[in-house]
């Protein structure tokens, strides 16, 4: 650990890195470079849903606020980014993963009265309450941190200088001031009970609407509710999967790779089986895939002969 004199103001942060693989840097430069190409290439984010479009527009932003830095940490001696760099990447980070995370509930409602009151559907969700939800998320995302990022920019920071962690996060950073920090943590505290809630929103949506699903008569119809919910779904399980993961361990600490590890599917894994999950039926995403893995000549051929 990289240790200050504690007269010294800290201008910089220091990464701690990839735990015990020092060594082998560019293993892990390789494929979190194939993963994020994979993540921004647009094929991939263009689904026929309207909140998807922009939980996607979101993501692509999202991964692009830590990867391009986790990637010149791994390749550079010099794993340091500056204090108003470190925070504008907590702040983005955080903020638009806050706005996905309000989209993905507004979306849940959206399911709910899809398939709970499709009749009355084409009037309540219009064009222009979608766009109103929409932009709400996002504006709400970005607001919502601002004051607790004014006020950690504020904190005395003396050294040492050491994130023990690949992306700048609340909790490391905090644990470098040379303050007092148990104000800001019961924010944090507030935040995980707004998790917890949006959660536990989306899950009574999704129990109601399988309950409704399962009172189908015909399995037709049953498929066809199921397929307009389960991409859905499958992000809502991946996004809060890992967001669990990561910030509602309470007290519990683990080792350094596993919190390499858990981080990793945060910011990288999650975001990158998302475009798989909500565009699985898309047509450019398999050509895009195609691409990734196929020899150029076997573009064009057809989904079963690659």
């Amino acid at each position: 650990m990289v240790r200050i004199n504690q007269t010294t103001t800290v201008t910089e942060f220091l990464f701690s890195g990839f735990p015990q693989f020092e060594d082998g840097s560019l293993l892990f430069f390789i494929p979190l470079f194939v993963i994020y190409i994979f993540i921004v290439d647009t094929r991939l984010h263009n689904p026929m849903y309207n909140f998807i479009s922009i939980f996607s527009f979101l993501e692509i932003w999202y991964t692009t606020a830590t990867i391009p830095k986790m990637l010149s940490n791994l390749i550079s001696r010099q794993r340091t980014i500056s204090m108003i760099g470190c925070f504008l990447q907590m702040y983005f980070f955080h903020s638009l993963g806050n706005s996905e995370g309000i989209l993905l509930t507004t979306m849940a409602i959206d399911r709910y009265i899809a398939i709970c009151n499709p009749l009355r559907y084409p009037t309540i969700m219009t064009p222009r309450l979608c766009a109103q939800l929409s932009a709400g998320s996002c504006i709400f995302g970005f607001l919502v941190l601002l004051p607790e990022i004014a006020w950690i920019s504020t904190l005395p920071f003396c050294g040492p200088n050491e994130i023990h962690q690949i992306f700048c996060d609340f909790e490391p950073v905090l644990r470098l001031a040379c303050t007092d920090t148990s104000m800001i943590l019961i924010e944090d505290v507030i935040h995980a009970v707004a998790i917890i809630f949006s959660v536990l929103v989306i899950a009574l949506s999704y129990i109601t609407i399988i309950t409704v699903i399962l009172r189908i008569p015909s399995v037709e119809g049953r498929q066809k509710a199921f397929s307009t919910c389960a991409a859905h779904l499958g992000v809502f399980l991946m996004f809060y999967g890992s967001v669990s993961l990561m910030y509602l361990r309470f007290s519990a600490t683990f080792p350094p790779i596993l919190d390499t590890a858990i981080a990793l599917m945060f910011a990288v894994l999650a975001p990158f089986f998302n475009p798989i999950i909500y565009s699985f039926r898309n047509k450019d995403m398999k050509i895009a895939i195609k691409k990734l893995f196929c020899p150029q000549k076997m573009v064009n051929l057809s989904s079963d002969q690659c």
